[in-house]
């Protein structure tokens, strides 16, 4: 299929409607087959589950051009899981995996011509989403639900380049244990948006958040999971309960161990010994990996020696493969890659 005449070259992290999506309803107990439709308009109750009560989940994935030109989506599968468990935590019916999978791809595929070429640096994102659509005025779960999946063409998540982030340490707090913190809801997305507004406004680019509990152990920002390398080279990402289970960063362990031979840890890592790492990075869906040089603890510079200024040696090598996966140009590990096209 020919492609849209777009200015792949610089396309910006944005909202570009695409040809089609789809769109499936919960009723009476029971998904509908579900069909792709032009109408990008949601019409609701303005007493929908959603509206009330922030009754609403989530997912973000990508299709991409390899360098081969087939078109090819990265794990839907864990998406599709990730969903699932999202589901189950806000009282929403579950919509088959197998069937999400297959919807993810049948929307790829009807809008295939915003897929970007590759060597663009663009890519065609997909949002998967869900939401109470029935009317609710007491607090409990919607009797209705709608499940969509939208995409748009996206330019490379760093303009003119990668550049380091400088973070701070927050006082305010993301998850509480036994909470939502493990699970893609809007509303965790909703409350963080102050607080990211504020670290803006004072010059950082992002918020390193602290475990509520004891407010000792590192969790995520708002929005990626971290990982750090120490100096001799061991690959370490945090452990708690309430931290999203990015599959980027899931994905970035195992190239970490099987394509770089490194050695990797998953555990529970402490504020204190953020000024032993050498690099420190952001893994999310957006970006792959972005790279931190600085975390700002109420006024105390930590510095990241080996990604201060640029993406780390070992975080370089990570994203490089990661990437490389992704585009084809690097054997891919059984099932990770579903072709489209």
């Amino acid at each position: 299929m020919e492609k849209k005449n777009i200015d792949w070259a610089n396309l910006g992290f944005g909202y570009c409607k695409t040809d089609k999506r789809f769109v499936a309803n919960y009723k009476d107990g029971a998904w509908d087959e579900g069909v792709l439709t032009e109408d990008d308009k949601v019409v609701i109750s303005e007493c929908a589950g959603v509206l009330q009560y922030a009754q609403t989940c989530f997912e973000g994935l990508k299709a991409y051009t390899t360098e081969d030109g087939r078109i090819v989506t990265f794990r839907p599968d864990l998406n599709a899981s990730r969903m699932a468990d999202s589901c189950r935590k806000l009282e929403m019916p579950v919509f088959p995996e197998d069937k999400f999978v297959e919807a993810v791809k049948e929307t790829i595929k009807a809008n295939v011509a915003y897929v970007p070429p590759y060597g663009s640096g663009a890519t065609l994102y997909v949002r998967p989403y869900m939401f109470g659509s029935s009317p609710v005025i007491g607090v409990k779960p919607a009797q209705e639900y709608q499940f969509r999946i939208f995409t748009t063409p996206v330019g490379p998540y760093f303009k003119g380049g990668v550049k380091s982030l400088t973070i701070r340490i927050s006082d305010m707090d993301r998850a509480a244990p036994h909470g939502t913190g493990h699970i893609k809801a809007g509303l965790n997305y909703a409350m963080s948006l102050s607080n990211i507004v504020e670290a803006h406004n004072l010059g950082f680019d992002e918020n390193m958040y602290l475990d509520s509990a004891t407010r000792t152990y590192v969790e995520e920002t708002g929005g990626a999971n971290f990982l750090f390398v120490t100096k001799d080279g061991k690959v370490v990402t945090p452990d708690s309960e309430t931290i999203l289970p990015s599959i980027t960063r899931r994905s970035l362990m195992i190239v970490a161990k099987e394509y770089l031979g490194l050695e990797v840890e998953q555990r529970k890592v402490t504020k204190d010994e953020l000024k032993d790492f050498a690099e420190c990075g952001l893994c999310g869906t957006a970006a792959v990996i972005s790279p931190v040089g600085k975390v700002v603890d109420h006024g105390t510079e930590i510095i990241f020696k080996d990604s201060e200024k640029e993406m780390g040696p070992i975080t370089k090598k990570l994203y490089d493969t990661l990437t490389g996966i992704q585009m084809g140009r690097i054997e891919a590990p059984q099932g990770w890659i579903q072709e489209i096209l």
